[in-house]
């Protein structure tokens, strides 16, 4: 389906509209819609406008969403909440449970601030958190993490893929470790998640949260919340409503009584629209599958690879392997990124500039699926032409 879809390019532009305007280059950002998401989300607001929003179908489709989120990440659907962005789901896991002053966390204190600030605010219920260091960011290894473990260790919080230098975290190794130790693993995924295949049964992931404006190529606010079922009474419901809290015909009850599923996380009315979008978004990804995507992100940071490098580029993080990522981030010795990144906007092409704690300027690029590796080469010409300025 891919091959078909980039050889045609009349299908391609159609699919994603964005083609038409410009060559997008940066889904580790936020993503513009396919044409079939946002359709979904269209005719989701144009049904609403001849019926009240949470029509009879509106239930049955959420169902729907939840069974293909689990589908996607080897879960059960009844371990899947729908709520974004990413920090909501993570906030959820570290104000759920009971700490005790003395509890230890374990997170890497460069990761993107939405994986870094939850954890943080723990110490003011008296958690120890320990925030690992790598002389190269992103460099987060399962011994780096072991060694970092103590017997008061209940949770370490990592994401699946670094936001900056594209290294992918070693999850199924990690979550192993974690799990004959009885510790806790959450993981932000946003940055994989429909970019390369993850199973938390088998990589022991207690808590995931991801939003769906990056790789699962759909609407910001509305993500995937995963909880593992054996983990409910652990990690309590802290935003509460009629929705996630039992009360049979709308009527208060006495006691607090959660609804038996990942539900019980979702406090109130769900964001529709941002459900339709997702769910069209995740039948989109699904069909092409995951694994075939994760193909095409590491055949296109070669060909990019290949056409930065003779320019004098150098790269930040894996090149290929299991720790690549479709994030490729790259700068030059002797030309600020600020001005390349100019130059490829007046091109019509759009990539990300990012900095890492010294001030030093980067150009990260993050193709999807359907970019093509004509649209790469335009990259390679554009910055051939502005270090020769």
């Amino acid at each position: 389906m891919i091959h078909s879809l980039c050889a045609d390019e009349a299908r391609r532009c159609l699919a994603f509209p964005i083609c038409e305007e410009k060559i997008f280059l940066a889904h580790a950002a936020v993503t513009p819609l396919p044409r079939v998401v946002a359709e979904a989300m269209a005719n989701y607001a144009m049904q609403s406008s001849r019926m009240p929003q949470e029509f009879a179908e509106v239930l049955r489709d959420i169902r729907a969403t939840r069974q293909l989120a689990a589908k996607l990440i080897g879960a059960r659907w009844e371990e899947i909440a729908l709520l974004g962005p990413t920090s909501l789901g993570l906030s959820l896991f570290a104000n759920g449970i009971a700490w005790v002053p003395g509890d230890e966390l374990v997170c890497y204190g460069d990761d993107y601030p939405a994986n870094v600030y939850p954890w943080l605010e723990l110490e003011r219920r008296g958690v120890v958190v320990h925030r690992l260091r790598t002389e190269q960011p992103g460099e987060v290894t399962p011994a780096l993490v072991q060694a970092a473990l103590t017997p008061r260790t209940r949770m370490v919080a990592l994401a699946s893929c670094h936001f900056f230098s594209g290294r992918r975290l070693e999850v199924e190794a990690i979550g192993a470790l974690l799990h004959e130790r009885g510790v806790l693993f959450a993981l932000d995924a946003i940055q994989t998640l429909g970019a390369f295949p993850l199973d938390v049964v088998r990589a022991h992931v207690d808590m995931l949260s991801a939003d769906a404006h990056k790789w699962l190529l759909g609407p910001m606010a509305m993500g995937i919340v995963y909880v593992a079922q054996r983990h409910f009474e652990t990690v309590r419901p802290t935003l509460l409503g009629a929705w996630n809290v039992h009360s049979p015909k709308f009527l208060t009850q006495d006691t607090i009584e959660f609804v038996p599923t990942a539900q019980r996380y979702e406090p109130g009315v769900l964001n529709a629209s941002g459900v339709y979008g997702m769910k069209a978004a995740l039948e989109l990804l699904l069909g092409v599958g995951v694994e075939n995507v994760a193909v095409k992100l590491l055949e296109l940071k070669e060909v990019l690879l290949s056409l930065l490098l003779p320019l004098g580029f150098e790269v930040l993080g894996p090149t290929r392997g299991p720790l690549a990522s479709g994030i490729t981030t790259v700068w030059h010795p002797t030309v600020a990124a600020a001005v390349l990144f100019e130059a490829l906007e007046k091109a019509g092409i759009t990539a990300s500039l990012r900095f890492d704690r010294s001030g030093r300027e980067y150009l990260r690029f993050s193709p999807h699926f359907y970019n093509t590796a004509q649209e790469l080469a335009k990259v390679g010409e554009v910055l051939a032409g502005a270090l020769s300025c």
